[in-house]
């Protein structure tokens, strides 16, 4: 791993200013306040070298065990974080996670997960919830997600395991044929055997997700890493998070129907609702 110069690298200035924060509070390892905040060992050690700014919840427990100004040490967050490129810096944990992980959960009652996404679903979703709108700004969003496509042709690609409301098949994104194409495609990955997608049916009623999305990350060796959408989205390895996220998933994926069967009503769909 390359060295940061906390000179001219702002997520190493940050991660300087954390370490000196925390021995000057008493914690001289990193497992000691580790141990303190609840969270792995690895999160700090990561803040401290720059290699990834703490998320606000991490950085906001920082602050308060070792006596530091949140204001300021969050502005320096957000400066560390607002790396360039398309990418919202909010978003970076979450890909980073995703990138390495080894098993993926997501729940979506809303709309397709950003990994299944096709192009055209996408740069839909983002032209509705972008401000800039420009041709540039949303091509490189677009390439940006569907770069992420690119760990399921690793060698060893992740357990991917996807949970849908059937609403989310029924939601009109872009145009009719966007929709065709974009569940067929979705059929067409979960041919894919490293790829569960099962599709919880309407006629299920309320079920444990319907609080929002969840997406999990598991890898080996370090903690399971959870993001949340909301206005903005969040992401977090807080333990008690990540357990009560993984009890959800596991509660409506226990609704779905299986894999062969839901495979069925996203094709049967795609072509009663969309096909033009």
């Amino acid at each position: 791993m390359a060295v940061r110069d906390p000179e001219t690298h702002p997520a190493a200035f940050l991660g300087a200013e954390l370490r000196r924060g925390r021995v000057a509070a008493g914690f001289s390892s990193q497992e000691a306040l580790a141990g303190r905040l609840g969270f792995d060992r690895t999160v700090m050690a990561k803040a401290e070298t720059g290699e990834r700014p703490p998320t606000p919840d991490v950085l906001a427990a920082w602050c308060a065990a070792c006596g530091l100004d949140g204001e300021l040490f969050g502005r320096l967050a957000r400066l560390a974080r607002s790396a360039a490129g398309p990418v919202p810096s909010w978003f970076e944990s979450w890909l980073e996670a995703e990138a390495q992980a080894v098993s993926l959960r997501y729940w979506q009652p809303i709309i397709i997960p950003g990994l299944l996404q096709t192009a055209e679903y996408a740069r839909a979703l983002l032209l509705a919830a972008q401000t800039d709108t420009s041709e540039e700004a949303i091509g490189a969003l677009v390439d940006a997600r569907l770069a992420r496509k690119v760990i399921f042709d690793r060698s060893n690609p992740p357990d991917i395991a996807v949970v849908l409301d059937e609403l989310v098949l029924h939601r009109l994104v872009g145009s009719t044929q966007v929709m065709h194409d974009q569940l067929r495609e979705v059929a067409e990955l979960s041919l894919r055997p490293f790829i569960s997608v099962q599709v919880v049916p309407a006629a299920t009623g309320a079920n444990a997700g319907l609080g929002g999305p969840v997406n999990l990350a598991s890898g080996d060796g370090v903690p399971d890493v959870l993001h949340m959408d909301a206005v903005q989205g969040q992401t977090t390895e807080d333990r008690s998070l990540v357990r009560k996220a993984e009890v959800a998933f596991g509660r409506v994926r226990a609704d779905a129907l299986p894999r062969g069967l839901s495979r069925e009503l996203i094709l049967r769909l795609a072509d009663e609702l969309w096909k033009t």
